[in-house]
């Protein structure tokens, strides 16, 4: 009897969403709201089941959390931490 091994491999942020991401950042850092929104949501599903699952790693689902702490200043570090 063989075991077979399921391998999934976790979600990835595209390229285009973390483009997104970072322009949303950059955004709501400017207190451009609405361009913030509309940045995120230009993210696609995949992409957002990625951050989901980051951000439950890092700031444990709290999205609102992560913006805000952009807007006080998110250092490189932290941003290329999230995305991977």
């Amino acid at each position: 009897m063989s075991e077979q091994h399921e391998t999934t491999t976790p979600p990835r942020i595209s390229l285009m969403a973390a483009a997104e991401l970072r322009d949303a950042l950059r955004a709501l850092g400017e207190g451009r709201g609405p361009a913030a929104i509309a940045s995120l949501m230009a993210i696609d599903a995949d992409s957002w089941e990625a951050v989901e699952q980051r951000l439950a790693a890092i700031v444990g689902n709290d999205l609102r959390a992560l913006l805000l702490s952009a807007a006080g200043g998110t250092t490189d570090t932290e941003a290329a931490k999230f995305l991977g």
